[in-house]
């Protein structure tokens, strides 16, 4: 198991780890086969059977979920439930944990407040119907960031991240016509109060939210760091919303682009790059020239890797959106690319690619000039990805999709944030 952890730093051109990942996976998942419960009823010894069974249980969560592609805070609940329940070990370092895990939910518990009253006080829920919005754009943050010192960056990032969802729903759910979703890009683009004033009720209040709470961000680093991010923010905010009109074009239209345009467009509608953006100038590390034009530029290798990796799982979970009917995915598009490719087979290639980007990804971070608090934040939203969508790097044949290893989402996020553990 360890020469399969240690495989998973694995960069570009690196045969030797990659042959230790081949080798090590081939032989953990021979392990687990050769040591079902049904080959081994000759088995007597209870002990012996329960040792199996966690021993089992170890290896295969260690394929599912490698520390490098995990974040462990956000396991030690199944942990303590699990593994550590039926191993022999401290109990008081077990209590420890628990208490631990308790009093961050505690802590997480107050900032959301915080958030859901904010929410309220700028009230966009009454116009677009998603009350429970922020508790999702709040799982980001709150995952990626752990400590009392961050308390105030996962407000903000919620905030920020809460507007992404929002505007995200403008272009996908609200039956906003294209003239519409036009002059609100327009009005983002050129961060314009004025021309705001054209735009329909609810797409006016949603700006102007937007337009106040950047402008008050960029005072603020203004203020604490000396310097003046306000151009970059807007540039950030403009991005997302052209991706999000190229995307509802294609919809709307009924078009399927190439998969290559796609996966472009896609990695700057993740809202990733916008996410992290806010996080830079918000930290305050590291505000140097060079890097100011890594983060504000239009293809920054270290955060487009966590956008493709994003981009590229959430296709994997679902090819059609729920709310308005066809809507391109990359599976959709490569297929298309590819005639007679199956489902599955077009499937494994956005697996393959996941692998081949996380190598990228390793890349970048080991060589990375941002501050070290930066750089294992974008990490870390790569490591929160599996955990949001769940897959797993298997194949369900029957309903055609990749498979999840986690219960849904909202059951996840109750045990994360409402269900403490007793001590």
């Amino acid at each position: 198991m360890e020469l399969y952890e240690a495989s998973q730093w694995i960069t570009p051109g690196e045969s030797t780890l990659r042959e230790a990942r081949d080798f090590s996976s081939h032989w953990l998942r021979s392990w687990i086969a050769t040591r079902s419960p049904s080959r081994n009823l000759s088995v007597g010894n209870g002990f012996l059977l329960e040792e199996l069974a966690t021993t089992t249980e170890t290896v295969a969560n260690t394929l599912k979920h490698p520390c490098r592609r995990s974040i462990p805070r956000l396991a030690i609940k199944d942990y303590l439930s699990s593994f550590a329940a039926r191993t022999p070990s401290n109990e008081t370092l077990k209590d420890l944990a628990k208490l631990d895990f308790n009093m961050n939910q505690a802590t997480r518990q107050q900032e959301l407040l915080q958030i859901s009253k904010w929410w309220n006080e700028i009230g966009l829920a009454v116009n677009h119907g998603r009350d429970h919005l922020q508790v999702e754009a709040y799982l980001w943050p709150m995952s990626t960031l752990a400590g009392p010192g961050f308390s105030e960056y996962r407000i903000d990032l919620a905030k920020i991240t809460s507007f992404v969802y929002l505007i995200d729903d403008i272009f996908d759910i609200h039956g906003s016509s294209l003239d519409e979703l036009t002059l609100f890009t327009h009005v983002v683009t050129r961060w314009d109060i004025k021309m705001a004033e054209e735009l329909p009720d609810y797409m006016r209040k949603c700006f102007m939210a937007l337009y106040h709470m950047i402008n008050q961000i960029g005072y603020d680093v203004h203020k604490k760091h000396g310097y003046n991010s306000i151009h970059s923010l807007q540039r950030g905010w403009a991005k997302l919303v052209e991706a999000f009109l190229v995307e509802a074009k294609w919809m709307r239209n009924g078009t399927c682009p190439t998969s290559e345009n796609y996966l472009k467009n896609g990695i700057a509608s993740s809202g990733v790059q916008l996410v992290l953006l806010h996080f830079f100038f918000l930290l305050g590390q590291g505000i140097t020239k060079q890097n100011v034009s890594l983060v504000d530029g239009d293809d920054p290798p270290l955060i487009s890797s966590v956008a493709k990796i994003l981009r590229l799982s959430d296709d994997l979970s679902s090819t059609y959106d729920e709310h308005v009917g066809y809507d391109a995915s990359y599976v959709d598009c490569y297929m298309k690319e590819n005639p007679g490719l199956s489902v599955r087979e077009a499937s494994e290639h956005v697996m393959d690619m996941i692998e081949e980007t996380w190598e990228q990804l390793n890349h970048e971070s080991l060589a990375t000039k941002f501050p070290v608090v930066f750089a294992r934040a974008v990490v870390d939203s790569a490591r929160m990805v599996p955990f949001v969508y769940g897959n797993d790097g298997s194949f369900d044949d029957d309903n055609e999709k990749a498979t999840s290893s986690f219960p849904s989402l909202q059951d996840r996020i109750k045990s994360l944030l409402f269900e403490s553990i007793p001590i």
